[in-house]
């Protein structure tokens, strides 16, 4: 992390984050572009990576002086750059100084001040070293400097064992040695420790543990050092400098001090969180049994509604007798919008008044407050709970100086300051899991009424978003009406636009939760909120927050960090292309809707969409580009593009079926959404341009629920392009789906309306979908004069994607009317054609399989098998399934030519499983047939007639008399060589 005073500098995208953290690794000295670019994209880089290179330094010098930086913090020196470190500070240069110093105090035997200069140098740790960042040499480098930080881990824990400090040592010793189990140094403090602090048992059980440990998982036993010490421990040799255990301190209701109890009442009902009380429960394993000196804190983070509260007060009375000296509480009001936070000097003097100091003995001011309060707590066991916190500055008065006390904090904030410990003490409440949602439902409901409709209590409780507040708000409707049915109330919840009101009635309001985070948030980050919640999609990057808010990515992806922060947003994860990916929970959904329609006017609501969308249609289309190798082979509307940064651009589509694959279903929303705005032009325009992830990853469904809302949407807005797109899109699934009837209908419907619409390109596209359905039908000499047609009208409009399209389908009709010369002729100029489009894999890869055909069919079958071959790795590249299968079937069929009959065998078996997966009747007829006919003659001939025959249903339930009179002439073959 990069910060300038108290900002941070926002660091966006996978690769400013890698390129500056090599700079970082290496202060004043030159990195070469070369490793930048070796690291970057793991020695695979694209032709443009030096030039990608030089647009992310760029933009991490816009960073640094947008934040006020006029110094050049990075350098352009030959032969790559360098990162300016003159007046700067950085972690890695500081830690290593401190540790120096501290190195040279031990050596001059200065314990104390050794101490504090390697206490110093761990504070700057925040995290792993180098987090979120990838590269090998980076993560070679992350991995040095953690075996840096633990060394001098172990240094400070050995100077602090010279000073006596053991006891305080133990807790945290025995988390380290959880977390580096094979760390002989480690261990052998932690059983010192224990030795001193009069724990001889646990010594001795460390080391056989240790010991066990040594040997089951490096086979040998643990090092001199520590058998040394076990023998040394054994005979209580005086040299290790035992002491004996202190009394522990008699609890204070026993020596006549007052014992607070302030906890609210246990909550009724309480289900689930079993893994967040045990990481509370570390709290107390923190403390040790003798009270240790230093207090231990946790914190208990999540959205409004989530359980909070309940969790800390939960988990208060689990543990009320291991703080004999009192239980203290206090709301501090964070998020109350009818009461101010409660002040710390008004909590101290409560909290001193219920440790018993008299009324007249609290003092005035705030710091003689904090004093006393330290001091009344330095000897004592006292659990904390600061609930609704909502800044650290709020509670930094009220955290206890020494003793054996513990704080737990709970808060919407992650209050970073805060340094929770142990580590585990940071609890972040997600959601209720489905199980424990649905028996806090029951434990109010009661259980009778849930178990008897089990299907629609669990749709309640995802209505309620698993949310506890949500939850207990719908129990106790439900438990107060007996009777209603649980899916009455489910009916009533199921109207998004009643949701809210139907959770926010009586004492306990989802709304009004909402309405108290939602107060806080800075207005930009406020407007985002709200128009986010206008969009359809299930998630989204950043890209998309730059695009409702007309501003640059990063701006908007620090805005998406402060909701993330807030508890708005969830962060779902990383995605294929590298980008994180944010969500809401349903109710946070419907309420930031209800924000954007109350607080935004609708021309506003309209453009913010409208922008996302366009932003969409622009990135989708160079997705396609770069897929296709061109902006061919579809028809496109007249919708303006929206204009983003050209690295983001590039970044997102490097691997353009990748980012389909990412955004998938957030393009199903927009489809939907836009149609059902009118915005017709744009939604059949992005079906259009999304052809090639449904065709080739085989999303039938998404491709017709797609199709058929721009398709409504057209007919509604009179637009005839878009109603012919889409009738021929939803053809070509028809045609997937072998209903050739319904096929050939939606592709004449096509033709006729971009005849009508004066569009010979969409026309001529359609001509060529319906010789496809003709060569399924049979009827050879129709499909050849469709695609005759349509040639000269693709070359006139420079498709070159339907130009190799048509040739290579018209190789095919060729083969089919026993013409192999003429099919070599076409594919080879199919091939030129796709040769001089090098981005077009997928079309070379069709054109390369009719030519594979074509080679098969002249018996030229060295030739086939090599170029069948080629189709396997392009298609491979691709993830295109089908085409895999296809590829596979031709390869097959040459092996069975060639007499390689096991390996055919081998290779038609991997393809009939691929047809099956990907539910391709056509094909898996084809593939059935080939086995049949490859165990003609053989000692199989029963598996091989199950398998034509099994082809033959396939072919006459589809509907295609050529494929059927093959079916049918391959089982009179094997009739003849029947025996008998």
């Amino acid at each position: 992390m990069a910060t300038v005073g108290e900002r941070s500098v926002p660091v966006g995208g996978a690769r400013q984050r890698t390129i500056l953290a090599l700079l970082l690794l290496s202060p004043g000295r030159i990195v070469p572009v070369d490793t930048l670019v070796d690291v970057v994209w793991n020695g695979r880089p694209p032709a443009t990576a030096r030039t990608q290179v030089a647009i992310v330094i760029a933009a991490l010098r816009k960073a640094f002086k947008t934040e006020g930086v006029t110094d050049e913090v990075i350098a352009t020196a030959h032969p790559g750059y360098l990162l300016r470190a003159d007046g700067h500070a950085l972690d890695t240069a500081t830690f290593t100084t401190l540790v120096a110093e501290a190195e040279i105090a031990v050596r001059e035997q200065r314990p104390a001040d050794a101490a504090r200069f390697y206490a110093e140098a761990l504070a700057l740790w925040r995290g792993p070293a180098l987090a979120g960042v990838t590269g090998q040499l980076v993560e070679d480098e992350a991995a040095r400097w953690e075996e840096v930080r633990i060394n001098a881990y172990e240094a400070l824990t050995s100077v602090q064992l010279d000073l006596g400090r053991h006891q305080l040592l133990l807790p945290e010793l025995a988390a380290t040695v959880r977390e580096h189990p094979l760390r002989e140094r480690t261990r052998y403090h932690l059983i010192l420790a224990q030795y001193r602090s009069g724990r001889r048992a646990e010594a001795m059980e460390s080391f056989r543990e240790a010991r066990r440990q040594f040997i089951d998982e490096l086979g040998m036993e643990p090092g001199p050092e520590l058998q040394e010490l076990h023998d040394a421990i054994l005979r209580d040799d005086p040299s290790l400098g035992a002491v004996p255990l202190e009394a522990a301190p008699e609890p204070a209701s026993t020596r006549g001090q007052v014992v607070p109890s302030e906890l609210p009442p246990d909550v009724p009902g309480f289900a689930g969180r079993s893994e967040e009380l045990a990481s509370l429960d570390t709290l107390v394993d923190g403390q040790g049994d003798d009270g240790a000196r230093t207090p231990t804190v946790g914190l208990i983070t999540g959205v409004a509604g989530v359980g909070k509260t309940g969790l800390a007060v939960r988990w208060a009375h689990r543990v009320t007798e291991q703080y004999p000296d009192g239980r203290l509480f206090a709301d501090l009001r964070g998020y109350d919008e009818h009461h101010a936070p409660t002040t710390a000097g008004d909590i101290l003097s409560r909290f001193l008044r219920s440790l018993g100091v008299d009324s007249d003995d609290v003092p005035n001011g705030l710091e003689d407050r904090i004093a006393l309060y330290r001091s009344v707590l330095a000897e004592r066991r006292v659990l904390i709970v600061l609930d609704n916190v909502r800044t650290f500055a709020q509670i930094r008065p009220l955290l206890p100086g020494g003793g054996g006390c513990t704080v737990l904090v709970t808060s919407r904030e992650q209050l970073e300051q805060l340094i929770t410990w142990p580590q585990r003490a940071r609890v972040h409440l997600g959601l209720l899991p489905e199980e424990d949602a649905v028996e806090l439902l029951g434990r109010i409901v009661g259980e009778a009424r849930v178990l008897a409709a089990p299907a629609e209590s669990a749709r309640l409780v995802e209505l309620c978003d698993r949310l506890p507040l949500a939850l207990r708000i719908a129990a106790a409707r439900l438990a107060s009406k007996p009777h209603w049915t649980v899916r009455h109330l489910v009916t009533r919840l199921t109207d998004g636009r009643r949701r809210l009101d139907e959770l926010s009635q009586g004492e306990s309001q989802i709304r009004a939760s909402f309405e108290l985070s939602y107060r806080y948030l800075h207005k930009d980050a406020a407007r985002l909120y709200r128009l986010l919640g206008l969009l359809g999609v299930p998630d989204f990057t950043a890209w998309v927050g730059a695009a409702l808010m007309d501003q640059d990515v990063l701006d908007a992806e620090r805005l998406i960090e402060h909701l993330v922060d807030a508890q708005f947003l969830e962060v779902v994860g990383v995605d294929a292309t590298g980008q994180l990916r944010y969500r809401f929970q349903n109710l946070m959904r419907l309420y930031a809707d209800e924000l954007a329609r109350a607080e935004e006017s609708e021309e506003d609501r309209l453009e913010a969409c409208d922008r996302v969308f366009r932003t969409c249609l622009t990135i989708a289309e160079q997705a396609h580009r770069r897929e296709n190798g061109g902006d061919h082979d579809i028809v496109h509307g007249d919708v303006p593009r929206r204009e983003i940064d050209a690295f983001l651009l590039d970044e997102l589509v490097t691997s353009p079926l990748e980012w389909f694959e990412a955004e998938r279903l957030s393009l199903v929303a927009v489809v939907e959404q836009s149609a059902r705005l009118g915005m017709h032009d744009l939604a059949w325009d992005l079906v259009n341009t999304m052809q090639v992830l449904f065709e080739t990853r085989n999303y039938l469904e998404d491709w017709q629920e797609c199709s058929n809302h721009a398709l409504d949407a057209a007919r509604a807005g009179g637009n005839l392009r878009g109603q012919a797109a889409m009738h021929m899109q939803l053809g070509v699934v028809e045609l997937r789906l072998r209903r050739l009837a319904e096929s050939a209908e939606r592709q004449e419907t096509a033709f006729a309306l971009y005849r009508e619409a004066g569009h010979a390109h969409g026309g001529a596209l359609a001509l060529s979908n319906l010789s496809l359905i003709d060569r399924i039908r049979g009827d050879y000499e129709q499909g050849m004069a469709r695609l005759k047609e349509a040639l000269p009208v693709f070359r006139e409009e420079g498709d070159r994607v339907a130009v190799a399209s048509a040739l290579h389908n018209m190789a095919q009709f060729a083969l089919d009317q026993g013409c192999p010369e003429s099919a070599l002729e076409l594919s080879q100029e199919a091939v030129r054609v796709c040769e001089g489009n090098p981005g077009g894999k997928r079309g070379m890869a069709l054109a390369t399989y009719r030519l594979a055909r074509s080679h098969h069919a002249l018996g030229q079958l060295e030739s086939a098998e090599k170029a069948f071959a080629d189709v396997v790795r392009l298609v491979k590249e691709k993830s295109d399934l089908i085409g895999l299968a296809y590829a596979l079937l031709g390869l097959a069929e040459t092996r069975r030519s060639a007499g390689a009959v096991a390996s055919a065998e081998e290779t038609y078996l991997e393809a009939l499983d691929l047809s099956r997966r990907n539910h391709t009747p056509l094909l898996e007829g084809q593939i059935r047939l080939g086995l049949g006919q490859l165990h003609c003659g053989d000692d199989r001939t029963e598996e091989g007639r199950a398998h034509v025959t099994a082809a033959l249903a396939i072919f006459r339930g589809i509907g295609s008399p050529p494929w059927e009179e093959k079916a049918v002439g391959a089982l009179r073959e094997l009739d003849a060589v029947a025996p008998g």
